[in-house]
C-alpha cells in the first residue's frame, strides 16, 4: 500500500553516521578525537577579557615604575636637606648639612675670614660708650680674646686703671698676630699669665661697675695703652680723644660686628704706628 507522508510529522534528524553530518556541527559535534567540543559560556568569556586587563594593567604598572625609579632617586639626591638653615654655632655661623651642601651657597664672615671673633659678644646688655685711648663700654658679662694669644698680663688690682682690672694678651696668629691688646677697668681675669687662649677663651667677667671696661691696643710691653706711646702721638687719659690707635682699635671690633662707637666720626687725634692695619684688620 502507498504511504503518503503524513505533513505533520517533523523529518527524522540524520544520523553522525549520514553522509554530509560533518559538515553541519551541532551541539554534539564531535572533534577528531571523538570527544564533544563544548562551546564557551558568557561567564567564563568575561573571566578571561578581565585576566587579559588584569595582566595588561600589571605590564603597564611595572613599565612605568621602572622608569619612575631613577626619576625619583635623582630627586632625592638633588633635594637638599633643609635643617642645614636652623644649626647655627655660637659665632652666628649656619652650617651646611651633609645632603644639600653641595646646593648651599658657602657662608663666610669676616670674622673666620680674619681669624678673630667678636670678643663682646657675650654680654647682652652692652652700652656703646666713647673712643678714647681704645674703646669704652658699659655693661655685663663673660669678655673673649679676640683669637689665638698668649696672655701676658691679668689683675684685678691695677691702681692705674679705676675699676682695677688689667689684662693683656699677645695675638699669636690672623692678620694682627704679634700686636698686644689690653682689656681694663671694671673686669675681673678669667686667665692667667702664660695661659694660651682663644677665640672661645673668656678671658675675663665684666661687672656693672662706675667706668665699665675699655679695650684697645696695649704697647709692647703690656703696661699701658699704645697711644700713650711716642709713635702714637703721646696721648695719655686726659685726650684729646678720639685717638687715631683707639680709632683704629673701634674699627676692628666694627668688622666683628660691634656697631661703631658714638663718637667714630669725630676727628682722631695723635698717630697711628706703622705696625698697626690702616683698616683695623
Amino acid at each position: 500500500m502507498l504511504l503518503r507522508p503524513d505533513p505533520d510529522r517533523k523529518p527524522r534528524a540524520l544520523s553522525s553516521a549520514s553522509p554530509g553530518a560533518a559538515s553541519r556541527p551541532g551541539k554534539h559535534a564531535t572533534a577528531e578525537s571523538g570527544q564533544p567540543v563544548r562551546k564557551q559560556t558568557a561567564a567564563e568569556s568575561g573571566l578571561w577579557h578581565r585576566l587579559i586587563r588584569i595582566a595588561a594593567c600589571v605590564v603597564v604598572g611595572s613599565t612605568l615604575v621602572a622608569i619612575a625609579c631613577p626619576v625619583t632617586a635623582r630627586w632625592l639626591a638633588r633635594a637638599p636637606n633643609l635643617g642645614w638653615v636652623t644649626q647655627a654655632d655660637e659665632l652666628g655661623l649656619q652650617l651646611a648639612a651633609p645632603l644639600g651642601a653641595a646646593q648651599q651657597p658657602e657662608i663666610v664672615s669676616s670674622a673666620v675670614a680674619s681669624g678673630y671673633l667678636n670678643p663682646l659678644r657675650g654680654i647682652p646688655n652692652l652700652v656703646l660708650e666713647r673712643i678714647d685711648q681704645g674703646v669704652d663700654f658699659a655693661g655685663s658679662g663673660p669678655v673673649y680674646a679676640l683669637g689665638d694669644a698668649v696672655v701676658t698680663n691679668a689683675t684685678s688690682d691695677s691702681g692705674g686703671w679705676p675699676g682695677g682690672g688689667w689684662i693683656t694678651y699677645q695675638l699669636s696668629d690672623g692678620p694682627d698676630a704679634g700686636l698686644m691688646v689690653y682689656v681694663a677697668e671694671d673686669i675681673t681675669p678669667s686667665v692667667q699669665v702664660g695661659e694660651h687662649v682663644t677665640s672661645s677663651t673668656v678671658v675675663g667677667k665684666m661687672f656693672e661697675g662706675s667706668d665699665g671696661i675699655e679695650t684697645g691696643w696695649a704697647q709692647p710691653t703690656g703696661v699701658t695703652a699704645e697711644s700713650q706711646a711716642a709713635v702714637a702721638g703721646g696721648i695719655g687719659a686726659f685726650g684729646p680723644f678720639p685717638t687715631k690707635v683707639g680709632f683704629n682699635f673701634d674699627e676692628l671690633l666694627q668688622s666683628l660686628g660691634v656697631p661703631p662707637a658714638p663718637n667714630a666720626g669725630d676727628p682722631a687725634s695723635g698717630l697711628l704706628p706703622s705696625n698697626y692695619p690702616a683698616n683695623g684688620g
